[in-house]
């Protein structure tokens, strides 16, 4: 199908990190289609780094809100662009209503919410099938055809390997004129350590074994930067106190500038988050830090990415906060193992 279409973008940014397969495949399906995203404000930098994007438009209505009048003045800007296709890739009623106050005539995505009605391509798929978001959103680029898991290992999950990997370009020149402005060098590898995760406290290392680890790290000749939104400055700012020397930016960089200074690590160290997958997508080596959440679902795809986590029956749970309060898959989870798993995902020279 050539003409345009429109994306409707998730409210994570790492799931929209997850969705730019999706976004290359349409791209290669039709060299002449026009791409639109429909996007919130705080992802709208992830898809600015992104190839293939016609125009990023600014969808103001937070996760959760209905805002009617909001949407049907949304809807009512939409309508003289005559798209062709809508792709609603969350999941909500709400997310959907867009789109077909819109007109848009094919408005594809999955089930979810009762919202059959506004779909014209209402999709099913196996949730007891594992499988990767990435995946299912790439699904929705074709006209037909449903996510299909590989069950090779007998779970239902894919190969990691053989999912498609998200890329983001990096601004190299917003890059360095945010080093210049926050007083950082190159002269030394740098290690970014990422100890935030919106989601809730059940994903986040404890601070203290973020402090071992960035000792360990300085004393091997590694400058090492804290990033992270507004929202983790009060996680990030002890654990740089904890360091000296360290630069703490949480908080000092809109995202988008966050992911062009990721570019320049020589290893990032990120709990399951939004700039974990940013990481992953600009090609860094990371260490990407798994507790209550799975990598099964959402792991950081890149040849350079490794998983420290351990097994205990209670992991995954997906709560926000541990459930039992002893909080063993984090806690258990030594900055030893995670330090040497640094240096396994730094190729050689």
């Amino acid at each position: 199908m050539t003409g345009s279409t429109l994306v409707v973008a998730p409210s994570w940014v790492g799931d929209a990190v997850l969705s730019e397969p999706l976004i290359a495949a349409l791209r290669r399906a039709s060299t002449d289609r026009v791409i639109d995203v429909l996007a919130p404000p705080w992802c709208a930098p992830v898809y600015a780094r992104m190839r293939g994007i016609n125009s990023i438009l600014e969808n103001p209505v937070g996760h959760g809100e209905l805002r009617l009048a909001e949407r049907k003045r949304i809807a009512a800007e939409l309508r003289p662009r005559s798209y062709e296709l809508a792709i609603v890739l969350p999941n909500s009623f709400k997310s959907a209503l867009i789109p077909w106050l819109a007109r848009i005539p094919a408005r594809r995505g999955y089930l979810g919410e009762g919202r059959r009605v506004l779909l014209t391509d209402a999709r099913r798929r196996d949730r007891r099938l594992h499988t990767p978001l990435v995946e299912r959103f790439l699904a929705l680029a074709d006209e037909s055809l449903p996510p299909s898991p590989s069950n090779a290992d007998g779970s239902g999950a894919t190969p990691i390997a053989s999912i498609p990997a998200p890329q983001l370009v990096a601004d190299e020149r917003n890059a360095d004129s945010a080093m210049q402005a926050l007083g950082l060098t190159g002269e030394r590898p740098v290690a970014i350590l990422c100890p935030g995760a919106e989601y809730g406290p059940a994903k986040r290392w404890p601070a203290e074994h973020f402090v071992t680890l960035g000792r360990r790290l300085a004393a091997a000749g590694h400058a090492v930067w804290l990033l992270g939104s507004p929202n983790d400055k009060a996680i990030c700012a002890p654990i740089a106190a904890a360091l000296p020397g360290a630069h703490d930016l949480s908080g000092r960089t809109d995202l988008g500038t966050a992911i062009d200074l990721l570019s320049r690590a020589s290893i990032v160290i990120t709990n399951d988050s939004g700039l974990m997958h940013a990481a992953a997508a600009v090609r860094r080596p990371l260490v990407a830090l798994f507790g209550s959440s799975s990598p099964r679902y959402t792991p950081p795809l890149s040849p350079v990415a490794r998983i420290a986590r351990i097994d205990i029956e209670c992991s995954p749970c997906f709560k926000r906060e541990c459930p039992l309060g002893h909080f063993r898959c984090m806690r258990d989870l030594s900055p030893d193992l995670v330090y040497d798993l640094a240096g396994s995902a730094i190729p050689p020279p």
